[in-house]
């Protein structure tokens, strides 16, 4: 399971890494930062996909904003009495992560707010939770649920795994974007990483014995050796191997950390 690829496929990752690039520059950039309107596609439009459906606002979570996603994000847009232009820049971006942050603390949504005042729902206070409170599994079986009051980049972080927990396994899969149809374990801890800024670009496990801070975090801690990385975040581990399917998934049983380097971002 060594997720440093070999100098072959290094250089097909690199190749692809630029094909991406040249055909999705939003594909890397932290969801908000960009604005997506018809016809973007890549990781954003991804997240954008996946909250919208879990919304309520039913599309397909296909990397591509087409005339369906177009369609949902003008739902959202009347219910939250936004501009209906089906075009999604910073502060609905803003707005839709309230909702979704809202969701996965078990609180509804109020219809009508603005990202200017009103009934903002989103706790981002760092302190608002005890450090050591634990994410549950969703009723799904595959997201999990961020404890309520988590710190913003915990949620956020949880929120980009959840994306990808129907994906499966594929050595060097999340290496040549953070936009994958499969994850090998280090892409798979890079892609979630990546939902709160963390990292900037994906990581192999060699390179996360040396990320972050020394020592296990308060709420995120990141395990790693030579050939795996997993990651624990509010007590629940997320990993591609143990029981049950094989690729990214959150799975409730911890695993023995013996052999592996502990590290964590700082504040976390």
């Amino acid at each position: 399971m060594k997720n440093r690829p070999s100098g072959r496929l290094l250089c097909a990752c690199a190749a692809t890494a630029l094909l991406v690039l040249a055909a999705a520059p939003a594909a890397f950039g932290r969801f908000g930062s960009t604005t997506l309107r018809k016809g973007a596609h890549g990781h954003d439009v991804r997240v954008l996909q996946s909250w919208l459906d879990k919304l309520g606002y039913r599309t397909s979570v296909d990397g591509a904003f087409g005339r369906g996603t177009q369609r949902s994000v003008r739902r959202f847009e009347k219910k939250e009495k936004l501009k209906v232009d089906g075009i999604v820049d910073r502060a609905e971006a803003k707005l839709l992560r309230q909702r979704m942050d809202a969701r996965q603390n078990g609180k509804a949504g109020s219809g009508g707010g603005s990202v200017n005042g009103g009934s903002d729902t989103t706790v981002s206070n760092p302190n608002a939770t005890t450090p050591g409170a634990k994410a549950r599994m969703s009723s799904d079986g595959h997201t999990a649920l961020a404890p309520a009051g988590a710190p913003a980049q915990v949620q956020a972080v949880i929120a980009a795994a959840n994306e990808i927990t129907s994906t499966g396994y594929r050595y060097g899969g999340g290496h040549g974007s953070f936009d994958d149809s499969a994850y090998d374990c280090s892409g798979a801890v890079s892609h979630a990483l990546h939902g709160a800024d963390l990292v900037k670009s994906p990581l192999d496990s060699t390179d996360f014995e040396s990320w972050g801070a020394r020592g296990r975090g308060q709420w995120i801690t990141v395990y790693a050796n030579s050939g795996h990385a997993y990651m624990v975040v509010a007590g629940l581990r997320f990993d591609t191997s143990g029981s049950g399917e094989k690729g990214p998934r959150w799975r409730k049983q911890l695993r023995s950390s013996h052999g592996y380097v502990a590290r964590h971002p700082d504040g976390l």
